[in-house]
């Protein structure tokens, strides 16, 4: 064969022609291919002719889900409603194409059958074609084979392939080798159970537990015993039980009976007893812990809190609400009296009775603290209705109250009985009247607990514990001036006056003051008891308070339900100033922290706080405490340690609210000079403005 020639020059040809046909513009020609050749572009003839800035803007167009042709106004009746409305959600969905197939899934359950049963029709055709060639195979065999190796090749055969032997294939008919063979069933693995195909933890035993206890102590006794004491102690028991027979024929029925009620009493305490205080101080513990958590909010406000908002008010102020101490038990009874304990600043009483003397019914005395608001500390109840009390200065835990039914009783908060421990009767000189107010005062000569009452009897009483027992002198019978009438046997009689309110002097020990109904004020002796020192015309009604102030000897402060509050000097017999609160006054009280701030409350609901060094002529704090329609203010009281102020109503709720830094101004610091206090420096300020108020008086 010839040597092939290469096929360079056919190639250089090739390319020779193509750059000609370029150079002359025409791509036709032998050596070309025809996907080399160009094609001309057709323009239709209504093609519009673009420039390049219109060429090059871009339109942009936002392919949605929504189909065009679905009705966008579907009305449907609604029944909630009763009108046709409107479809607001359409279905956008558009079917371009479906067609019914004959495709069946691998996972469902028609194709799982044909998945089992293709493999079984293969695996029997598989079966017989292996048999089929054995017995071929045995056939074809022209040597003979003795009996020995025939055996040992079928047993080779039989331990090669799991198929039955020659003489099973002829006995075994052709409807069973048809048939399908089923396969071993294998056990699904569980996706869920994990304990399958995971290790399970081993879990602990349970320890052993026991319980050890010290065991009883034991001792061991012997002794002898023959007839003689045998018999000795059979007769001492003998006497001992005839002993106890003639006394109980000496007593009389009605003191077994009392004597038996007294033990069932001592057994009952002392079981209750043994189950309570136990538990006791750690149950108040506990209980004041979870109010400190429930009313946390409250407690900071009263350790922290200051209304900043007084720096922009012109020197008026504003009281913050804080705990509200109520008792169920209490509920439909007015707060007739407030009194802060001496010792404990935290602890204060409160007496709950009546001012509607035709719904007189029972009376309560309740101590309330401010570590626990929800509960009172102290509890006692009376038969008749309390209408004032007085805690000792030297024994706080004595408390004093005077009743509705003109009795006066003791109770000591150390021990647990529910009654007084002294109480006035009939044959001791009770009053028979309401007793209005009671003070204690200083311990007699033979240093005997003495408190002072005064009722609407006209009678003020001194009460003096002697030998358990409380023994009355009266003081002063309160006389009407000028209401003396004469009978014709030449008799003359006295109108009683009926004392409302008193206070002792605290400097002057035999010095003291009692409003009374008519509206007059009396200054009064402890060792005159049948003339005043002088009379005061104060009020046109009954004064409700007379209260000395705690920093100036000469002045003291009264209140009446003639809307009015008035301040005084004892020595002048008309008053220094006047207020007018436009509804009847039930209580007033001096701060303990200044001598011209002081507290008034209204029946109107509203609490007025005066400062006199700031604003003579009106209050600087006007705020309701209470609803005005349903609840009436009664009595008010200042903590002699901390800012705030208790004020009581007739619903038996006890408010507690703070004084804002307004109502409570101490003197400002000066650059270089230290601030003077004490009650030197406010007796000075009071002074001052008496002075003024002199002056005026004097030149009028």
């Amino acid at each position: 064969m010839p040597p092939k020639q290469p096929r360079k020059s056919s190639l250089n040809m090739g390319r020779g022609t193509r750059k000609k046909d370029e150079d002359s513009g025409t791509e036709v020609g032998e050596g070309t291919d025809e996907w080399s050749q160009s094609k001309a572009t057709v323009r239709p003839p209504d093609q519009l002719e673009l420039t390049d800035a219109e060429l090059k803007e871009e339109f942009t167009r936002i392919l949605t889900a929504n189909n065009p042709h679905a009705p966008q106004n579907i009305v449907r009746y609604s029944f909630k409603e009763g009108t046709y409305k409107l479809i607001g959600f359409v279905n956008q969905l558009a079917v371009h194409f479906s067609q019914v197939g004959n495709l069946i899934p691998k996972d469902s359950d028609e194709g799982r059958r044909q998945n089992y049963r293709d493999e079984m029709t293969a695996g029997s055709q598989e079966s017989i074609k292996v048999v089929l060639s054995d017995t071929e195979n045995l056939e074809e065999d022209e040597e003979p084979k003795e009996a020995e190796a025939e055996a040992e090749a079928e047993a080779e055969i039989g331990s090669q392939i799991d198929v039955p032997t020659v003489e099973a294939v002829e006995t075994v008919p052709e409807e069973e080798l048809m048939t399908p063979r089923q396969p071993k069933e294998r056990k699904l693995t569980n996706k869920f159970n994990f304990s399958e195909r995971a290790s399970q933890t081993f879990n602990n035993l349970l320890r052993d537990r026991d319980c050890q206890m010290e065991p009883p102590p034991r001792t061991n006794f012997s002794a002898t015993a023959n007839q003689w004491e045998i018999y000795d102690a059979y007769m001492e028991e003998l006497e001992k039980q005839e002993k106890t027979k003639e006394k109980e024929k000496a007593k009389t029925p009605v003191a077994k009976k009392s004597g038996k009620m007294a033990m069932r009493k001592l057994t009952s305490m002392e079981s209750q007893s043994d189950d309570i205080t136990k538990v006791t101080q750690a149950a108040k513990i506990v209980e004041r812990m979870v109010n400190q958590n429930t009313y946390d909010d409250v407690a900071q406000d009263f350790k922290y809190y200051e209304d900043a908002a007084d720096e922009y008010r012109d020197q008026e102020g504003t009281l913050l609400p804080l705990w509200k101490f109520q008792n169920d038990k209490a509920k439909h009874l007015a707060v007739t009296a407030l009194c802060w304990n001496p010792k404990y600043k935290d602890l204060f009483a409160v007496g709950h009775g009546s001012y509607d003397f035709m719904k007189q019914s029972r009376g309560m005395l309740l101590l309330y603290s401010m570590k626990n608001p929800s509960f009172p500390e102290y509890t006692f109840s009376s038969d008749s209705g309390i209408m004032c009390l007085d805690m000792h200065m030297d024994h706080p835990y004595l408390v004093v109250v005077g009743h509705y039914d003109g009795n006066v009783a003791i109770y000591n908060l150390k021990k647990p009985q529910a009654q007084p421990s002294f109480r006035s009767t009939a044959k001791s000189g009770k009053h028979t009247d309401p007793v209005w107010q009671v003070r204690w005062q200083k311990d007699d000569m033979d240093h005997n607990l003495n408190f002072f009452s005064v009722s609407s009897d006209g009678r003020i009483v001194s009460w003096t514990l002697v030998k358990s027992e409380l023994v009355h002198t009266d003081v002063i019978k309160l006389k009407v001036e000028g209401s003396t009438t004469e009978v014709p046997e030449g008799l003359q009689l006295h109108t009683v006056g009926c004392g409302t309110a008193f206070d002792f002097h605290k400097e002057i020990d035999y010095m003291f003051l009692v409003g009374t109904e008519e509206g007059k004020i009396y200054k009064c002796s402890k060792s005159y008891s049948s003339q005043f020192l002088d009379t005061y015309d104060a009020h046109n009604m009954a004064v409700d308070a007379v209260t000395w102030n705690p920093y100036h000897a000469k002045v003291f402060m009264s209140c009446s339900s003639d809307w009015t509050v008035k301040i005084w000097d004892h020595t002048i017999k008309t008053p220094m100033f006047i207020y007018d609160l436009n509804s009847a006054v039930g209580d007033v009280a001096w701060s303990p922290y200044s001598s011209t701030v002081f507290a008034a409350v209204t029946t109107d609901g509203k609490a007025h706080v005066f400062d006199l060094a700031v604003n003579k002529y009106e209050a600087i704090c006007n705020q309701p405490v209470v609803a005005k329609k349903k609840n009436k203010i009664t009595h008010v009281q200042f903590n002699p340690i901390y800012p705030i102020i208790i004020i009581g109503d007739d619903r038996g709720h006890v408010t507690c609210l703070k004084l804002s830094p307004n109502l409570r101004k101490m003197p400002k610091e000066k650059k270089g000079q230290e601030v003077q206090k004490g009650p030197a420096v406010e007796i000075a300020k009071l002074d001052k403005l008496l002075n003024l108020v002199r002056e005026v008086k004097t030149v009028s």
